[in-house]
């Protein structure tokens, strides 16, 4: 099956999924916002609301995908507000029609605000319990965050897609392997644990006064400060608050090593690249180039040059300290 080959899964597919596993939907399918995968609500005859994810064929293994369900049924038995998979008859991975899939309880709420400093804190001790779970043991199957692949790997995929236009070619490459060497040689994890991996604003929900985080789609082992670091943002000051703030809460449940706050500029990086890498390979979808159309502009290449102009110089700064 190819790695594209999302045009077959129509609605009569996905309806015949679910109905196999003996959940019956009640109303028709709400596509949800997800490039990667698949992902439907509905609500079914039973009266819930239900999240169907269609995971993008060849991505993952079936054991990358069962070992991240693993993972969450973990992390919910502890009481980690996490959104886990439903097992039916003792499974949640499922396949119909050469499609794996799952299924998830439907949970609302408003995105997580980066700049509320109470839900920062809150964010904090999930982390830190999510991490104490996540430290307990490794990942078997699940893989980790490289260089290798975040940057080396994406790089051969920018250049093999053809993409960049050719007047600036070298201004691009030029930097991006200025960027792709310094952060080769910064980026090194000592300890690395078990992580939610994608931990943006994004996959955070709040409702009432909790929080509940979402989506381990991208769960792999890696530094602790994988999972903070993105909440961080402003000036250098700000910064600092707001990971004072996320440690206070953190520190509650576990112990944080403040060598890795070296990490947090490569950490953005290889985030920046791999992004650009995992545009470039899924660009024969047509999701992604009705979606994402930009990425094949001369302005979008010309801006990726200053970002990582930009970013050369991050990594060239003394990294961020804690308050004394």
């Amino acid at each position: 099956m190819s790695e594209f080959s999302f045009a077959n899964l129509n609605p009569d597919r996905i309806l015949d999924a679910i109905e196999s596993i003996g959940v019956y939907p009640e109303t028709g399918l709400l596509p949800l916002n997800s490039y990667e995968n698949r992902v439907y609500q509905f609500k079914a005859e039973d009266g819930k609301r239900y999240v169907t994810k269609f995971y993008r064929p060849e991505r993952w293994s079936e054991a990358q995908i069962k070992e991240e369900h693993a993972f969450a049924f973990e992390l919910a038995n502890e009481e980690v507000p996490i959104v886990a998979p439903v097992e039916i008859a003792g499974e949640s991975l499922f396949e119909h029609a050469g499609y794996k899939f799952g299924l998830f309880p439907s949970v609302g709420g408003r995105q997580f605000e980066i700049d509320n400093l109470d839900q920062l804190e809150m964010l904090g001790r999930y982390i830190g319990r999510l991490h104490l779970v996540g430290k307990s043991k490794p990942f078997q199957h699940r893989l980790s965050i490289n260089t290798q692949s975040y940057l080396f790997d994406a790089k051969e995929v920018i250049e093999n897609s053809k993409l960049v236009p050719i007047h600036i070619e070298t201004a691009f490459y030029t930097i991006l392997e200025q960027v792709i060497s310094q952060t080769a040689q910064m980026y090194h994890v000592d300890k690395p644990i078990r992580l939610h991996g994608d931990a943006h604003a994004g996959n955070i929900l709040c409702t009432g006064d909790s929080l509940t985080l979402v989506d381990l789609d991208d769960c792999r082992s890696g530094p602790a400060i994988q999972d903070l670091w993105m909440m961080l943002n402003g000036d250098k000051n700000e910064q600092l608050i707001q990971l004072d703030t996320l440690l206070i809460g953190y520190e509650e449940f576990n112990s944080f090593d403040a060598k890795e706050l070296q990490l947090i500029e490569p950490l953005r990086a290889m985030r920046m690249v791999h992004y650009m890498g995992w545009l470039a390979a899924r660009w024969e979808d047509p999701a992604f180039t009705r979606n994402f159309s930009w990425f094949a502009t001369d302005k979008y290449w010309e801006q990726q040059i200053l970002a990582l102009k930009e970013q050369l110089a991050a990594l060239q700064e003394p990294a961020l300290q804690l308050f004394p």
